[in-house]
């Protein structure tokens, strides 16, 4: 049980969070600073991220419970959220709606990138809270899944740090190809959990 929940919470924030589909935008929002400052943005928003997907695990469940909303209402809810999320990968829509929210906030501060639009919605957004949150559901107040949940957030976090540390490096290695053959399979792959999370939903609702 622990290894199954382990793999699913990992293929599952991994395939949302997607941290090497986020170079692009990383590179955009940084383009023109030094090193020294990409490696700060970096920092503050894997940081960030963190925080905010850590805060919603622990009181995610509290939380749709004062607002009396069951766990398998959330989770058709939820799983219609991520099949949107991977239509947007597979027909390329995210990655312009990203590009274009990095540029809005290049405007607007430097500063504050690491935060948004990196952090929120880029990292910590909509999807990743959804599955966060539907993960930690699946966990049930088990203690040992719960930590597994963190673990796993702490992980995906940081994989985005080392992404984009190493951002142009991985930008020349895959390309415009590259980066796009890997979203449409991601948003493939992400499709078929949400649909999965779709079906359990509707199973507790009609068991």
């Amino acid at each position: 049980m622990p290894l199954d929940y382990l793999v699913s919470a990992l293929v599952t924030l991994l395939v949302v969070v997607d941290p090497i589909g986020l170079v692009p935008t990383f590179l955009a929002v940084t383009h023109g600073l030094p090193q020294p400052a990409r490696r700060q943005i970096s920092v503050r928003a894997a940081i960030i991220a963190a925080a905010i997907l850590t805060g919603t695990a622990f009181v995610g469940d509290w939380l749709l419970r004062q607002l009396g909303i069951s766990l398998p209402a959330f989770r058709i809810a939820g799983g219609l959220l991520l099949f949107a999320v991977a239509s947007e990968m597979v027909l390329g829509v995210r990655t312009g709606r990203q590009s274009q929210e990095a540029e809005q906030a290049l405007e607007e501060q430097v500063r504050n990138v690491a935060a948004f639009p990196l952090a929120i919605p880029l990292m910590a957004g909509p999807g990743a809270i959804t599955a966060t949150l539907l993960l930690a559901g699946q966990a049930g107040g088990n203690l040992v899944l719960l930590a597994i949940l963190i673990g796993v957030v702490v992980v995906v976090c940081a994989l985005c740090l080392v992404a984009f540390l190493i951002a142009g490096r991985i930008d020349r290695l895959l390309g415009i190809t590259g980066n796009v053959v890997l979203s449409r399979l991601l948003g493939v792959l992400l499709a078929a959990l949400a649909v999965q999370y779709i079906i359990d939903g509707v199973k507790a609702v009609l068991g």
